[in-house]
């Protein structure tokens, strides 16, 4: 069954580090949920190609709830450039209707682990150093914004994150001002999920081996958990980040990132 104890206690204890961490580096989630929901499925008996796909998938649809939170938050102080929200949508949805509906189905999950390991590797390296790109023009017109977007929502449909450690580089590279490109990001967190989780659903008809309680490749009882007990967590690690040297707990997390990304590059290596 897939409700016993030990099963809601994982994904709440993973919901609630997942919130606060993501409150307090101003990261994505899927970073995190993606390996540790992989272990679970896997240690339920759920096959190695399809138990990557699931974790990705289930992680993406999570942020459609954390999104919402983030959102008001950044609303409030009005930080959030909707001009570039609208521009970038349109884009978002093309690209992660792409990945989520064909190109994630075709791929098998072990190609989709090495891709995640690359991706989170990479963000690691982004957070260890604290790059910061320079800033060396404005924002492109509708058109680049679209294919922006794009872009955007195709790498973070196959990766399973809301696509921040991609838009808020790109937007800063635009000479769109830090907190205003970090909170924009937010913004474009709820079209990304939201897009790419009824890819997920609509890729995932059919599949016959899949865990109870499924809809297409996204598991909802970790859904369900996952989004109640990361909104609880994210505003007390967003409070923290004004009291504590996020500069150096980058650093530390950026550390436990590789190991992750360790874990999905064996994964991924394992099940070729």
């Amino acid at each position: 069954m897939p409700f016993e104890p030990y099963l809601i206690l994982s994904l709440c204890l993973l919901g609630l580090a997942t919130g606060f961490l993501a409150g307090l580096l101003g990261i994505g989630g899927g970073m995190i949920m993606v390996p540790f929901i992989t272990a679970i499925l896997s240690n339920r008996g759920v096959g190695a190609e399809l138990s990557i796909k699931m974790a990705i998938a289930t992680s993406m649809a999570t942020i459609i709830f954390t999104s919402i939170s983030s959102v008001r938050a950044h609303q409030k102080r009005g930080a959030i450039r909707w001009d570039l929200v609208k521009s970038l949508a349109p884009g978002i949805v093309l690209g992660a209707a792409i990945a989520s509906v064909g190109v994630f189905s075709i791929l098998k999950g072990s190609a989709l682990a090495l891709v995640f390991a690359s991706f989170v590797s990479f963000s690691a390296t982004q957070m260890f150093f604290d790059k910061k790109p320079t800033p060396s023009r404005s924002a492109p017109g509708t058109v680049g914004l679209m294919g922006a977007g794009s872009v955007i929502g195709f790498l973070s449909g196959l990766v399973g994150a809301g696509g921040g450690f991609i838009s808020v580089p790109f937007m800063t590279w635009c000479n769109v001002a830090i907190h205003n490109a970090v909170a924009t990001s937010a913004a474009l967190g709820f079209p990304i999920a939201l897009a790419n989780a009824v890819g997920y659903v609509i890729g995932g008809r059919g599949l016959v081996d899949l865990p109870p309680y499924s809809v297409g490749y996204i598991w909802l009882p970790a859904l369900a958990v996952i989004a109640s007990c990361s909104v609880l967590t994210a505003p007390l690690g967003a409070a923290a980040a004004h009291r504590l040297p996020v500069k150096k707990l980058k650093r530390v997390f950026a550390s436990i990132l590789y190991l992750l990304a360790a874990y999905m590059l064996y994964r991924g290596l394992a099940s070729l």
